[in-house]
């Protein structure tokens, strides 16, 4: 197998955001394939971020944007665990980027278990709808109006969405990206978009 390439290292950083030994030992585990490598790095991602998930967030900032000459703005609320982490540029950086995100992406919830069950029903109903006539048995339409919801998900929740600025990465991943040059638990508990003329419902 051949050596494995700075510049492969380096395209799995900017995919991932992990350090560069970990983007180095992850591509030579999948030989060289960068999408395994990065099976590889979310499993280990997840694996430790689940073990910081259960660490309190009891600090962090509120971040604010305001877009278009006052006609949108943003108030959102990141947690960490310390005070020191919540002042530091990688944190700051991404309370900024969430906030701009939310401006941009108008998300209506902050995770999927925030969406309200008869919000999530009335979705299943329309998608369930679509497949009365198709004769396909009923636990096939099921695992098709799952897999549709995917895509509700990514519309509407706020970790789900891809990233304006980088639509290849979620939201979550960017949270996750911070998390781990950070080594804290980070998660958002809640924000509010404005928009002039929109009334709250």
């Amino acid at each position: 197998m051949a050596p494995i390439t700075a510049e492969q290292v380096k395209q799995l950083r900017d995919k991932t955001g992990a350090g560069m030994m970990e983007c180095k030992t992850a591509l030579t585990e999948a030989g060289g394939d960068q999408e395994k490598a990065v099976d590889l790095l979310r499993k280990k991602g997840l694996a430790s971020a689940a073990k910081r998930a259960g660490r309190a967030t009891s600090n962090g900032v509120v971040g604010s944007y305001i877009h278009m000459g006052g006609k949108v703005g943003v108030l959102v609320e990141v947690n960490c665990e310390t005070d020191f982490v919540a002042r530091t540029d990688d944190f700051q950086t991404l309370v900024k980027e969430l906030a701009l995100h939310i401006a941009a992406a108008d998300p209506r919830y902050v995770r999927r278990e925030d969406v309200p069950a008869d919000v999530l029903e009335k979705e299943k109903e329309i998608y369930r709808a679509q497949f009365a006539d198709s004769g396909k048995p009923a636990p096939v339409v099921e695992k098709i109006v799952e897999g549709k919801l995917g895509s509700f998900y990514a519309q509407l929740v706020l970790v789900d969405q891809p990233s304006v600025r980088d639509p290849n990465v979620t939201v979550s991943q960017l949270i996750a990206q911070a998390a781990a040059k950070t080594g804290e638990n980070i998660a958002v508990s809640r924000f509010a978009r404005f928009k002039v003329g929109e009334q709250a419902e």
